[in-house]
């Protein structure tokens, strides 16, 4: 039961943030990959959030399903990488390398005031 509901969870958080991609672009039309930055920054946001309420719940499934479930789904390295490649060959050097730099620390941070707000 617990590996449906983390597919469930999972396919939620990839229809957020395809729905976080498909609004930017329409009404931004650009390169620029602030819905990826954004996407992963909420949820990194709720995983921290998360992990801290849900730790001493101590269900796994609970944990598994919002984490790797919704949390998962949501946010996606692979996107992080393989957007500043696509910038980088369209010519866009400096977003390429502000997405790189960036993601880490805007992820980090909100993560710890995910788990802030969790206190």
């Amino acid at each position: 039961m617990t590996l449906l509901l983390v597919s469930i969870a999972g396919g939620v958080g990839c229809v957020v943030r395809y729905l976080f991609e498909y609004v930017v672009r329409r009404n931004h039309p650009t390169s620029r990959p602030w819905a990826t930055v954004a996407a992963n920054a909420l949820g990194t946001g709720i995983a921290g959030y998360a992990a801290y309420r849900l730790l001493p719940i101590g269900d796994a499934n609970i944990r598994a399903i919002t984490l790797t479930g919704f949390c998962g789904g949501l946010t996606t390295f692979s996107s992080a990488l393989a957007v500043p490649v696509i910038l980088q060959r369209e010519h866009h050097w400096g977003y390429a390398a502000a997405l790189i730099t960036t993601t880490p620390l805007v992820c980090s941070g909100m993560f710890v005031l995910g788990m802030s707000l969790a206190h």
